[in-house]
Parts: structure tokens; C-alpha cells; sequence
């Protein structure tokens, strides 16, 4: 597997993974309806084109699950045993279709798990830029990691 195991990971640790995707209305659309979000600034550019932005947003928790799955090749793809949480999640700037999004990770702590001798906690600090370098967003992960046999 690609994933890291716990060993692996270490504190400061930083990647600038390699893979970007450029999200499209129909990601927004489809994403905001499986979900059954009916707010009208994702589904609806009439709507939208009255708001400050002047078209629908890309809907924040599909702009998260992208920049996390982004992620997972480079770190924890097939060495994950679960996430744990998510906190200080921050959309500092919109997305908007055509926007083409690139992610970063940082280590910022690792712990060995009290109660599982197989595993440990790795938190990791996800960023998500557009094709502007603008920060569009962020989070902390808390994630169980497998330890080498």
C-alpha cells in the first residue's frame, strides 16, 4: 500500500501532494443534491447571480471531502484503520465551478493510542489552495494509524 504507517509519520512532516482537480457544476450539483442541501446559492444561479458572489458557491463540505481525499495516496491509503475527527475546519475563500484546487499536509502531532498497543494518532493539518494561491481551505484530522507488524 501507499499509506504510512504510524513509524513513518513524524512531527513538522510535510507533503504538497501531487494531484489537483478542477471542480465542475456538475460535482456541485450532484454532490449538494445526494446530500439533500436545498440551499439555493449551490443549486440555483438565478438565485446566486442576486448574492455578493454573483454565481452558486461550491458547496463547503464537498470542497472538504476533496481536499482530504486528495490526500489519502500520499499518506494514508490501505494504513488507516478510521478518522477519529475533524476540528477548526475554516473556508477562508469561496469556490466556485471552474476553480482548480491543490492540497497540502502537515504532521502536527502523533501519539501512541492508550488503549491499542497496534496503533497511534497521527493529527494532520489539510489545506486546500486555488489556482490564485488562495487558501480556500483548512482542517485539522485526527486519524488512527496501523503500526508496521
Amino acid at each position: 500500500m501507499a499509506g504510512l504507517y504510524y513509524e513513518e509519520f513524524h512531527i513538522g512532516q510535510e507533503f504538497a501532494h501531487p494531484w489537483t482537480r478542477t471542480v465542475t457544476e456538475m460535482d456541485n450539483v450532484l454532490f449538494t443534491s445526494l446530500t439533500m442541501n436545498v440551499q439555493p446559492l449551490h443549486l440555483d444561479a438565478e438565485f446566486a447571480a442576486k448574492t455578493e458572489f454573483g454565481k452558486p458557491l461550491v458547496n463547503s463540505i464537498f470542497t472538504l471531502g476533496l481536499m482530504v481525499g486528495v490526500t489519502v495516496n500520499d499518506t494514508t491509503i490501505g494504513t488507516t484503520v478510521g478518522n477519529l475527527g475533524f476540528s477548526d475546519v475554516k473556508f477562508p475563500k469561496p469556490v466556485f465551478a471552474g476553480d482548480t484546487l491543490r492540497t497540502r499536509t502537515k504532521v502536527l502531532a502523533m501519539r501512541e493510542s492508550r488503549s491499542r498497543p497496534d496503533v497511534g494518532i497521527v493529527e494532520f493539518e489539510h489545506s486546500c489552495w486555488n489556482q490564485r494561491d488562495e487558501m480556500v481551505a483548512i482542517c485539522r484530522r485526527q486519524a488512527m494509524m496501523r503500526k508496521k507488524a
